[in-house]
């Protein structure tokens, strides 16, 4: 059973489903058997999106990377899943001494250790994780199209790229005759609006580049579980969180998201969601979940369409 709404990446050709399931929980605030438990119930659910990077999860003490895309590995090799699935991984950030950037050779060494650690033959979007202001764009960009010539790679995304820097190697693809990158992964959600609408929304739309964006829920604030600083000691990243966003503009977020889902019976996390799918720009958020509960929240969130009078709300509340 597949999702009704599925779209395509860019000029990929990649269909995916409108929501990605982001993989930085594998291995880190999820445990092996749950994540396998999580993975297949997104595909029972009709969603084939799943989103990682080589560098998930270095940041927690004993982990030097890779840990996500194990998980998922093995998760693909237990399952047979592998053809039902668009898996998206990453490139660039640091991985240990002399291993980060966009170097041709190092593109190279991690596109095997990916693919490797994924048990496939193939990653269907390879995205550079960050700008490689080092490294000249053209250089990187025959890299990867090198791993397209030779089937390990089926298409190419970028994440944490400006809108100029994303402009430039848009064109240096088409004039180079490179592939180009097909989407772009920015920060983007009913709170973090700002860099992402100023320029790089209207290059998306202009180029036809798809955007699966980033903190869709704003590291959790917009599901409304932290009104006050008190809340933020009950979870791993919530002091962080609430140091951003538990604000005037914040609450004024809160309070919007809560008069819609009170009126449409949904949740402030689900009517965040639909906000960001009703974007033009936007193609497939990433969503993350750490249990069966969390995850059919936001497999019924992709069943809610926001009229004209929600999103207006919620469009000045964030402001």
């Amino acid at each position: 059973m597949k999702h009704p709404h599925y779209r395509e990446l860019g000029r990929s050709g990649l269909q995916v489903s409108p929501l990605a399931f982001g993989g930085n929980v594998f291995g880190w605030t999820v445990d092996e058997a749950t994540s396998f438990c999580l993975l297949d119930a997104w595909v029972d659910a009709g969603f084939n999106f799943i989103d990682t990077a080589d560098v998930y999860s270095s940041w927690v003490p004993g982990h030097s990377g890779g840990e996500s895309e194990t998980v998922i590995g093995k998760w693909l090799k237990q399952s047979g899943k592998r053809d039902r699935v668009v898996i998206a991984t990453k490139v660039g950030k640091p991985m240990g001494p002399g291993k980060r950037g966009l170097k041709p050779a190092y593109i190279r060494q991690a596109v095997e250790d990916s693919l490797r650690r994924l048990q496939t033959d193939h990653i269907d979007l390879f995205q550079s994780h960050d700008d490689d202001a080092d490294t000249p764009l053209a250089e990187t960009l025959a890299a990867f199209g090198e791993l397209i010539n030779a089937g390990k790679v089926r298409a190419i995304g970028a994440s944490n790229y400006s809108a100029p820097r994303l402009a430039e190697a848009l064109e240096i693809s088409a004039r180079n005759d490179l592939p180009r990158y097909e989407t772009l992964q920015p920060l983007y959600n009913l709170y973090d609006r700002a860099v992402f609408e100023d320029e790089l929304a209207s290059l998306c739309l202009k180029q036809g580049v798809g955007v699966i964006n980033f903190y869709t829920l704003a590291a959790g604030f917009l599901t409304g579980k932290y009104r006050k600083a008190a809340d933020a000691e009950k979870s791993a990243r919530g002091p962080s969180t609430t140091a951003k966003y538990l604000n005037q503009r914040g609450l004024r977020i809160l309070s919007a998201l809560d008069g819609v889902a009170t009126r449409y019976g949904r949740t402030p996390a689900q009517v965040a969601i639909a906000w960001l799918m009703a974007q033009p720009a936007v193609t497939s958020p990433i969503v993350s979940a750490t249990s069966l509960a969390q995850l059919a929240e936001l497999v019924a969130a992709t069943r809610l369409t926001l009229d004209e009078e929600a999103m207006a709300a919620l469009n000045q509340a964030s402001a």
